[in-house]
Order: structure tokens, then sequence, then C-alpha cells
């Protein structure tokens, strides 16, 4: 299986870091191929160009490599904190740019735009691991979770992934660090069950 990893956090060593790295490992080490992006630390541009809004114009050699990359996953994961109930501006921007036309999503022959598109993503699993300094019942009742309909149903939903799991880390400001190893273990477990170690019979 090939899968995409895709970081979104501005400070080095952070615990999306973390998350990250052993999301990473335990793919690798159960025999897959993984593609990585760590957005700040490549400095990703996240600013959508208006030549790159039409499906079939060409694209610079950044973007490019992103679209074949998610095109050809078997797999997605998304690694971000909870800023204002959204994703960082750049994972914002990287959306934009690379979950495009043609290569996340088409409409319909006829259809001119208004209807619902059919989803085009190869990805039959996606995983999106947030952090939070939110108690998890206040940003369920207060906030409504507005990460879940994000990349649930306004994003992987739409672009044809049947799987979608996702889980909130929180109050992280406050954690241990023995809790935090548990949400480690936790990350490698769900790695383990969604992309599990390749057999030899496979090979």
């Amino acid at each position: 299986m090939k899968v995409l990893v895709i970081l979104a956090h501005p400070q080095e060593g952070s615990f999306n870091h973390a998350i990250a790295q052993a999301a990473i490992e335990r793919i690798a080490d159960n025999g897959h191929t993984v593609f990585f992006h760590d957005l700040y630390k490549e400095g990703f541009d996240p600013l959508l160009k208006s030549e790159e809004i039409p499906k079939d114009n060409p694209l610079p050699a950044t973007i490019s490599q992103h679209c074949e990359e998610i095109a050809e996953a078997d797999g997605i994961v998304v690694v971000h904190p909870n800023w204002w109930g959204q994703p960082p501006a750049i994972l914002k921007g990287w959306v934009d740019r690379v979950i495009r036309p043609g290569i996340a999503y088409e409409f319909v022959e006829g259809d001119t735009g208004e209807g619902v598109p059919r989803g085009l993503l190869k990805a039959k699993v996606a995983l999106v691991y947030n952090t939070s300094n939110t108690e998890a019942l206040r940003e369920k009742t207060v906030f409504g979770d507005p990460l879940e309909a994000i990349w649930n149903h306004c994003i992987f939903g739409l672009c044809g992934v049947a799987t979608f799991h996702r889980r909130m880390f929180s109050v992280v400001v406050t954690s241990s660090e023995g809790l935090r190893n548990q949400w480690l273990d936790q990350t490698r477990k769900d790695i383990d069950v969604f992309f599990a170690k390749k057999s030899a019979s496979a090979c």
C-alpha cells in the first residue's frame, strides 16, 4: 500500500510531529510505502492561484507532485492542531490546491457545477489526528466539533473515501508524558488496524 501522510504544525518538536512520526514509522514497519509532507518545513504555499482553478490548466511542479501522490495513495493520514475549529491556514490552502477537480472529484456529465460531485480518490481509508486544548465534551456540545464535519463529510466523504477515522487528543497543554505516550500507542494501534502488516504471502 501507499500511504500519504500530511503534517501541519509550525513548531518543530510539537506533539503533532510526534504523532506523525509514530504513524510514519508504524506504516513503514508494516511494509507499506509512505509519502510524507511536513507543510511548514517544506514552505508549502497555501495561496490558490487563479490560473490553477481551471481543471486542465498546467500546475506548478510542487502541486503536481502532491496531486500525483494523493491520486496514487491507498490511504491518507492528516495530522494537525485544532485552531478555532479549523485546520491551520497552510493546510486549508493545501486542500484548496490539491483536492481539485479531475484529481479528487468530478462532476457528472452535463452537470455545470451545481450538483453533488463524484469522488475520484483511490484511497479507501483516511485517518485524521487532531490536538486540542479544549475538553472533549465542551468541543462537542458548545462548538459542535466542526473538524469532524470538515474532514469526514466536506472533504473525504465527498471525494469517495469509504472509511474515515478521526481522533482528537486533548487536553494537550496539561497532559502528562505518560498520557502522551498512551496517545502515541493508540496511533500505532490505529495504523495496525487500517494499514496492517504486509503478509509474507503478499510479497
